[in-house]
């Protein structure tokens, strides 16, 4: 992380800069006119491009899809004006979780091992939410306005280097300024704090979860960590005090009982998480067979176990679990990709290939079925329809590095050299390698065989550059 942190503090120097006249702010509270809803949209989509260059990332299109689906239900009952989102899903097993300025939602991968029910993984991701329908980083430049730029550049850089995974450095950066203005960014941080809390419980329970799930999860988060001398990134940003438990303790018994508390959905994702962080698929297994001596019926852990099966190449196995699994539920999205990525692994292509068609009539637009359709095809060198799929799928995730990446691979293999350098541009583009993307535009625009198409990459080309040159600049 510490290459980010020149960066970070550039990035916070610009929510700073008052906004231009021409930038009329959309809501008409003090903090839009210092940082605008556009600005705040701009910087997030710079900070992010540049946050996926320094963390590792869990690319698994069934956890991305779990973390969208349940962020954009929460969405549609919070106070979020601008529901422009984008997402990071960050391969580290400590738990965290952050919203940056312009909807960008982070998830660690211990987020889905640290909460016990979808329930709880929602109340956090609803705290979040609750900062950025509440523009808590406009207001905290609107609160220190009066503290010199240096000092308030500090303090924000401290905050985002902090929800980006860079704890020490962020209570460093922030223990570094003026004593004043720390205390007053303190104070201010824990009034977020309790918004964001009250606001996140309002929209659990309009989102249709029960609203006790948030202060369970603190709870139970206190309990295990009470002890601990080093707590997990969520806890040292947002410490859990006996009285902000009590607070929304106080709050959720309030409101009516009956919402939604836990899914088989969710607790399939934790089984998956898990996976990720086992050093071998067979010491995997043999967590999950023990979980499933100790609750025989248990579906998580038949369907970790499957799982962990194929990747061991233990197939035969693998398919008399998913058996069980697919006579009960022969709809289900999950256990359906799980017989396919088998089905991929024992080379039953035909098998795979029909099982995901008939799974598209019924779920067209699944990002995780759409994605396994392509890589089915692939494998049967039907490069041209996997190409053909791709930019269907890219209509719906066109800030996809993960998707651009696979579009660049299969142009390649399709003989589209020209789309292979294009897609490749984009991809380094999102993750911040704005030098190697506009190599790879050079590429291309050399091999363009018409004055049309090398106008139009000129033009992207010429975007990128001036896209480099204003993160310059804020460094």
């Amino acid at each position: 992380m510490n290459s980010l942190r020149p960066l970070v503090i550039a990035l916070a120097c610009l929510l700073a800069v008052p906004a231009h006249a021409d930038d009329l702010p959309s809501l008409g509270d003090a903090s839009s006119a210092i940082v605008s809803p556009q600005q705040e949209h701009d910087l997030g989509r710079a900070w992010l491009s540049l946050l996926r260059s320094e963390v590792g990332q869990l690319s698994d299109p069934q956890l991305k899809d779990f973390v969208e689906t349940t962020v954009y239900r929460l969405a549609e009952t919070s106070q979020l004006q601008d529901r422009r989102l984008e997402f990071i899903l960050i391969n580290s097993k400590e738990l965290n979780a952050f919203a940056a300025p312009g909807g960008i939602v982070g998830v660690n991968g211990g987020l889905f091992l640290n909460a016990d029910t979808e329930g709880e993984f929602a109340g956090v991701l609803a705290h979040e939410l609750a900062h950025l329908s509440q523009r808590h980083f406009a207001r905290g430049v609107e609160a220190s306005q009066r503290m010199q730029i240096p000092v308030m550049a500090a303090l924000l850089a401290g905050v985002v280097l902090a929800a980006a995974g860079g704890g020490d450095a962020g209570i460093g950066l922030i223990a570094g300024s003026q004593a004043a203005a720390i205390q007053a960014q303190r104070t201010f941080s824990r009034q977020n704090e309790a918004e964001a809390d009250r606001i996140g419980i309002l929209n659990l329970e309009k989102a249709g979860y029960d609203p006790r799930n948030m202060p369970e999860m603190f709870e139970r988060l206190a309990r295990v960590y009470k002890f601990d001398a080093s707590p997990p990134e969520f806890l040292s940003t947002h410490p859990v005090t006996d009285e902000r438990i009590a607070d929304t303790r106080n709050r959720a018994e309030q409101m009516p009982k009956g919402g939604k508390e836990d899914s088989q959905w969710f607790q399939l994702m934790k089984a998956r998480t898990q996976l990720f962080y086992e050093e071998t698929p067979g010491i995997a297994a043999k967590r999950f067979r023990a979980q499933l001596d100790e609750t025989p019926g248990s579906i998580p852990a038949r369907y970790g176990l499957a799982i962990a099966q194929i990747k061991a190449g233990q197939l035969n196995e693998a398919r008399a679990g998913l058996k069980g699994l697919l006579d009960k539920a022969p709809d289900d999205v999950t256990f359906n990709l799980a017989q396919i990525e088998l089905d991929v692994t024992n080379n039953r292509l035909a098998d795979a290939q029909a099982r995901v068609d008939k799974m598209l009539v019924q779920y067209p637009g699944n990002y995780p079925l759409n994605q396994m359709r392509i890589t089915v095809l692939l494998k049967q060198n039907r490069n041209a329809e996997a190409e053909k799929g791709l930019d269907a799928l890219l209509k719906t995730r066109p800030n996809d590095p993960d998707v651009w990446s696979m579009v660049a691979d299969t142009r390649g293999l399709n003989g589209n050299i020209i789309g292979l350098h294009q897609a490749r541009a984009e991809y380094f583009a999102l993750v911040g390698d704005f030098d190697q993307a506009m190599q790879q535009l050079e590429i291309a625009k050399r091999q363009a065989p018409n004055f049309q198409l090398a106008s139009r990459i000129d033009a992207r080309e010429k975007d990128l550059r001036e896209l480099q040159r204003t993160v310059k600049d804020m460094m």
